[in-house]
């Protein structure tokens, strides 16, 4: 390996990679960039749980803070923005240290992966159909098309089959064809996970929850509202933002959109950990251990001398 190499910290959501890239990023004098989708939003920052720059240790953060709530996130931009960043610091001389964790945006910089094209056009249409008849009806569509796609993609994903059925039109072959195989990883870096028991980690989303929402959740949607956070077609579907855009326009109280950030966030955590879960490359750490940084630079440390 060369002198600096990458490290990805990625897991399910509330785990603990923040404090964890920030405590490896010190020990090897490294870089933060961010895998997290809803992280790149400007303005999005308590429902992200993004941490504040006077939290940052004096550390460089890149891909925090890049796009307008009114931009689409996509895979593609990430990955050229995201190897660019993590190849200068590379050149550099110092240790990137990837966190989030945006299954698609680890896969996108983790493995060589050809992105498959996009259409606005075709995009928003697939998107129009389904606001209209629900994910329910587009997975049935997209099962007559592409069934192994559709095996693989839960009937609840709307992104995700809408996305299916963009690249199916426009490339002609099936979902899966695009898809990244997992090999060895981009710059021979060192993959760590972190993850907790189920319990303690519900207890800490619930904590969370209720943190962000006292910290002033509301407040912040109101204001990116104001900036046009309606236009967006990615922010405004964000876990927390989509509830408190609902209890601002009347649909649930406060205390019904807790409880749906709540399920939400905890629904996401279990595709985390499922998706996650199938990449033997990745070296698992239980996020309450005390001595979680050691082990974990000491790992990095030993994996990158080989």
């Amino acid at each position: 390996m060369s002198a600096a190499t990458p490290v990805f910290v990625v897991g399910p959501t509330a785990s603990g990679k923040s404090d964890l890239a920030l405590d490896l990023a010190e020990r090897f004098d490294g870089e933060i960039v961010n895998a997290d989708a809803m992280q790149q939003y400007r303005g999005m920052d308590i429902g992200t749980a993004k941490v504040p720059p006077a939290q940052r240790r004096g550390i460089v953060h890149h891909q925090f803070d890049v796009l307008d709530v009114t931009e689409t996130a996509t895979a593609a931009r990430y990955q050229s923005a995201a190897i660019a960043d993590v190849e200068a610091i590379l050149h550099r001389g110092v240790t990137p240290v990837i966190v989030g964790g945006s299954m698609m945006y680890y896969q996108a910089l983790v493995d060589e992966w050809s992105m498959p094209p996009t259409d606005p056009t075709v995009r928003a249409r697939f998107e129009g159909d389904l606001d209209a008849v629900g994910t329910q009806e587009m997975h049935r569509r997209l099962g007559a098309v592409d069934p192994v796609a559709a095996a693989t993609i839960l009937p609840t994903d709307g992104r995700r089959i809408v996305r299916a059925l963009e690249v199916v039109e426009l490339t002609g072959a099936p979902f899966t064809a695009s898809q990244p195989q997992i090999g060895e990883p981009r710059w021979n870096a060192v993959i760590v996970g972190v993850d907790r028991d189920t319990g303690p980690l519900d207890e800490r989303i619930a904590a969370r929850t209720d943190a962000m929402f006292a910290a002033g959740l509301l407040d912040e949607v109101a204001g990116l509202l104001e900036q046009g956070l309606r236009d967006g077609q990615t922010a405004i579907r964000a876990i927390g933002y989509a509830q408190a855009v609902a209890h601002l326009d009347g649909e649930y109280d406060e205390e019904r959109a807790r409880e749906l950030t709540f399920i939400g966030t905890r629904r996401y955590v279990r595709r985390q950990r499922s998706w996650f879960r199938r990449d033997p490359r990745i070296r698992w750490f239980d996020g309450a251990d005390d001595g979680l940084a050691s082990a974990v630079a000491e790992h990095f440390a030993s994996a990158r001398a080989r």
